[in-house]
C-alpha cells in the first residue's frame, strides 16, 4: 500500500494568516522615516542631447596592442554626433599609426558603454579589419576585439585634444610638476 509523502498534520498551535492593511506612501514614509522619490529620476534622453552636443570632436591617445605591447599614436576626429534617444550615433574618421580609416559607432548616454566600428579595409597598429572598440567609460578607455581568435586585442586610450597636463602648461606658461613614483 503506498504511502503519502506528505501528511499535513493538525497543531493546537496554528495561527491564522491576516493580510496586512494596504498603506500609504505617506504611512510608509512616517515608519521609516525616509522620503520615497521616483524610481529612476535620470533623464537619459536629456543626457545624450547634452553629450552630441558638447564631446569634443577631436581625440588624441594611443593604442598598445597586448600582443606586441608597443605604443602607436592615434587620433580620432568625430564627424557627427546625433543623439538618437538614450544612445548618441556616432561618425567620423580614426587614424592609427597615421593609417586612417572611417568609423561608426554609439556611446549609451545611461551606461557610456562605447561600440566603435572601424569600417575600413587597411588598418595601423597591426589591427585587422572587422573588428571593433568596446568601452565602459565613453571614449576614454576601450578595448579592441578582434575579429579572430588569434589576434589578441589591445587597449586604446584618448582624451580630447587639448587637454591634459600639456595643455595646462601651455595656458599657463609654466610646466607642470612630475609627479612621484612613490
Amino acid at each position: 500500500m503506498p504511502v503519502p509523502a506528505a501528511k499535513a498534520m493538525p497543531s493546537p498551535a496554528y495561527v491564522p494568516f491576516k493580510a496586512p492593511k494596504p498603506a500609504s506612501i505617506g504611512e510608509l514614509n512616517q515608519a521609516t522615516g525616509s522620503q520615497s522619490t521616483a524610481v529612476q529620476t535620470f533623464d537619459t534622453a536629456g543626457r545624450a542631447q547634452v553629450i552630441a552636443r558638447e564631446l569634443p570632436r577631436v581625440w588624441n591617445g594611443s593604442y598598445q596592442g597586448f600582443a606586441s605591447g608597443a605604443a602607436v599614436p592615434v587620433q580620432l576626429k568625430l564627424s557627427g554626433a546625433r543623439a538618437i534617444g538614450q544612445v548618441v550615433e556616432l561618425r567620423g574618421d580614426i587614424s592609427i599609426e597615421g593609417v586612417r580609416s572611417p568609423v561608426q559607432g554609439t556611446i549609451s548616454a545611461e551606461s557610456d558603454q562605447l561600440d566603435l566600428l572601424v569600417l575600413g579595409n587597411q588598418l595601423g597598429g597591426g589591427l585587422q579589419p572587422g573588428g571593433s572598440f568596446q568601452g565602459l567609460q565613453g571614449l576614454e578607455l576601450s578595448g579592441w576585439n578582434a575579429n579572430r581568435l588569434t589576434e589578441m586585442g589591445g587597449r586604446l586610450s584618448l582624451s580630447p585634444a587639448g587637454s591634459g597636463a600639456a595643455a595646462a602648461s601651455k595656458k599657463s606658461g609654466r610646466p607642470q610638476p612630475i609627479p612621484g613614483m612613490w
